[in-house]
């Protein structure tokens, strides 16, 4: 079981001695402990298959492109993920999330895929039991701070919030509801953030806090 305590030292970047960086990672993890450990967080088993209210996924791993053409359906009309924009990384579970054994997290432990397109701003969630449409609400002010990984890369850390447009399967109650992100994207070349993207020279790290209600 990944705990609070881990939520809050994965976030530790190369450059630990700066104190602005220190900051920012501290206000980022007492966000997503708020979140845990809120009142409203009323849980929805038993209505929604496994399925939490909220539920929490990581995003990790290196994103590949998605050919044009070959993208898979996944029912969601607001999306085509075949139109050769999309890019596409794994999910893991990390809280009440459907499948897997939302511990530590091994590749055979991922439970679905993630495909966002940065021409659209829409991405898709293919989990177990239905699938999930969203669209970025604040591209502009997402990565609030860059910090050289020593090796001629950088990661970018930030927060995105994500409207759920559609949803299906286990997954329906969720349409309308909203996508907190706490995303340390490690670029692998310096950079402006996403320069290029979709490539292989992006390595995600991602919580993804989805909730039937809007964010605070």
């Amino acid at each position: 079981m990944i705990s609070k305590q881990d939520l809050i030292t994965q976030g530790k970047s190369a450059n630990k001695q700066d104190p602005t960086s220190i900051q920012r990672r501290t206000l980022i993890s007492a966000g997503l402990l708020a979140l845990l450990s809120s009142p409203r967080r009323a849980i929805a088993e038993g209505e929604d298959g496994q399925t939490g209210n909220p539920f929490i996924v990581l995003l990790k791993g290196i994103y590949q492109p998605v050919p044009a053409g070959h993208g898979p359906n996944l029912g969601l009309s607001s999306v085509n993920l075949s139109d050769g924009t999309y890019s596409k990384t794994k999910i893991y579970p990390v809280f009440k999330a459907p499948g897997g054994t939302n511990g530590e997290n091994s590749d055979d432990d991922a439970i679905g895929t993630f495909y966002v397109s940065l021409a659209t701003f829409l991405c898709a969630y293919d989990l177990p039991g239905g699938a999930i449409a969203m669209q970025f609400l604040n591209t502009s002010a997402g990565f609030t701070l860059i910090v050289p990984d020593g090796r001629g890369g950088q990661f970018d850390e930030g927060t995105f919030e994500l409207a759920i447009l559609e949803a299906t399967g286990i997954y329906r109650r969720f349409k309308g509801g909203h996508n907190h992100m706490v995303d340390r994207l490690h670029q692998l070349k310096a950079g402006p953030p996403f320069a290029g993207f979709p490539s292989s020279g992006y390595n995600e790290f991602c919580f993804c806090i989805i909730s039937q209600y809007q964010f605070p």
